[in-house]
């Protein structure tokens, strides 16, 4: 297709597509043409819920003409396996992160993208948002002079105790390091450029976890992965990162500040779209405000890009090449984790230009 609206079709019809829907039958230069889930009674409800065609299954949905984008919101252990089929049905992919399982099987997805003159986008697209836009208008104008550190965390409880389905997030491909990692790490290296090498340590205070709502609650399962992640990374820029993934934690945290010669840098929760954005130079006593302008419309950001950068012939921001970046240095943590030594990481990252000033996901543009 040449012109109008992009074609999407949804695979995966969990929690998390009701934010995509919401979003992306919204937006005027996206059609969603259908959704496809294993289940398809919950696939027709959430088809009738949003107002969009329920395809009877997965292939069915991939053979349909008029999708040219296939958002793939399955499970981590599907990913790379629905990315790959929905590639050689001729489609564009846009996943949900992690991109795979590991690097290899990243690479693979990217190397049949390719082969095909495919796209591949991935989750996460807050930074994307008007929070860590202005971010990183703010760090091109010098507001805190040349970076030097950062330091990030993210910790809470856990997701078991008001996610119905948790079980996944405590399987290969999730934890705190892969489930809420990928925000954090996108953002930094969105905003500051490569990881270059990594070190870390990882700890699971529980074999066990009990399901908190739902028609599962009560249901305990077991924990596979890491459940607290400390990392140090090194940026190629010169810039160190100091991180904390963790669900361990009875108190909930969720910060990224960036300290510069010339001042701190206080980013909004990067799993949000929005603000506040503060700034402390020397001297201050309190922490002052910043502006915070452009897009707060949620999930689904990354995809709209991705649709009108199709259109235009020119890259997209939320590109597999940064995910699979994010999933190298995960990775890397991880083993890192296991063989207490740092490990390097390919720098050949260049980080997506920032949205123009006047970019707006409301107006139609193709």
């Amino acid at each position: 297709m040449s012109g109008g609206p992009v074609g999407v079709g949804v695979v995966g019809t969990g929690v998390i597509s009701a934010q995509y829907l919401r979003n992306l039958t919204a937006f005027p230069d996206v059609r969603v043409v259908g959704v496809a889930d294993l289940d398809p009674e919950r696939a027709a409800a959430v088809a009738a819920e949003h107002g969009v065609p329920a395809a009877p299954d997965v292939a069915s949905l991939l053979a349909t003409p008029e999708v040219e984008i296939v958002l793939n919101l399955t499970i981590p252990a599907a990913h790379a396996a629905v990315a790959t089929a929905a590639l050689q049905a001729g489609k564009h992919v846009y996943g949900e992160k992690p991109l795979a399982l590991d690097p290899a099987e990243g690479e693979k997805v990217l190397a049949e993208a390719a082969s095909r003159g495919l796209r591949v986008g991935n989750a996460p697209d807050t930074f994307l948002g008007a929070g860590l836009q202005s971010a990183g208008r703010a760090l091109q104008q010098g507001v805190i002079g040349t970076p030097v550190a950062v330091s990030a965390i993210t910790q809470g409880p856990g997701p078991e105790g008001w996610h119905p389905s948790p079980e996944f997030l405590y399987q290969r491909g999730g934890g705190p390091l892969f489930d809420l990692g990928p925000y954090y790490l996108t953002a930094i290296t969105a905003l500051l450029g490569p990881v270059s090498r990594v070190a870390a340590t990882a700890r699971r205070a529980r074999d066990r976890r009990v399901i908190g709502s739902g028609p599962k609650a009560g249901t305990s399962f077991e924990v596979e992965v890491p459940t607290h992640v400390t990392a140090l990374l090194d940026l190629a820029s010169g810039a160190g990162v100091a991180a904390t993934f963790s669900f361990d934690s009875a108190l909930p945290r969720h910060a990224i500040e960036i300290i510069g010669t010339e001042g701190v840098l206080a980013l909004p929760d990067p799993n949000t779209f929005t603000g506040p954005l503060r700034v402390r130079h020397p001297g201050d006593t309190e922490w002052h405000p910043l502006p915070v302008t452009g897009p707060t419309a949620g999930r689904g950001l990354g995809v709209l890009d991705m649709a009108r950068n199709l259109r235009a012939g020119t890259p997209h921001r939320a590109s597999g090449t940064l995910a699979q970046h994010v999933l190298t240095v995960m990775t890397a943590i991880t083993d890192s984790a296991t063989t207490s030594t740092f490990l390097p990481v390919q720098t050949d990252l260049t980080p997506p230009p920032l949205l123009p000033d006047d970019w707006t996901p409301d107006t139609p543009t193709l």
